[in-house]
């Protein structure tokens, strides 16, 4: 559904504009609701879930078992941090304050189209991803058989 990366302007209110591109496809697929949360595994990046899918993974992770502090994270990052959006009549979505402020991201910013959602990077926290390489110790065996 969603792939390629665009550069994103914040404007000073916090929102983005979703590019025209994806515009008719988030409507049509999720109603133009759509959640930021937290990215719980790199900082930096937030996620950006059309309603549906958002749904399945909130079950998913609401359904761990509450005694394991991992399962807990996950919920607090996740679950918990949860913003609804709706893009107003010019495609804008207002990013939460706090998952601004959290993540780094300012007037800058990466979109990535992931599949099923979207993943919001900081400019500088992009860039320093993408900068990284892979090594053959990195790659696990079922990787190593990858034909990129």
């Amino acid at each position: 559904m969603f792939q390629g990366e665009t550069a994103i302007t914040i404007d000073d209110k916090g929102r983005l504009a979703i590019p025209t591109s994806y515009r008719e496809v988030v409507a049509r697929e999720s109603g133009n609701r759509l959640v930021f949360t937290y990215n719980p595994f790199e900082a930096g990046c937030l996620y950006l879930y059309p309603h549906a899918v958002w749904e399945t993974v909130r079950d998913q992770v609401n359904a761990l078992p509450r005694t394991r502090s991992n399962s807990r994270l996950l919920q607090l990052k996740l679950v918990g941090a949860a913003a609804f959006v709706e893009p107003d009549g010019n495609g804008r979505i207002s990013i939460p304050a706090t998952q601004r402020a959290a993540c780094g991201l300012e007037k800058k910013a990466v979109l990535l189209g992931m599949g099923d959602k979207f993943e919001l990077w900081s400019e500088q926290a992009h860039h320093a991803r993408i900068r990284q390489t892979l090594s053959d110790a990195d790659l696990g065996d079922g990787l190593l058989d990858l034909q990129l």
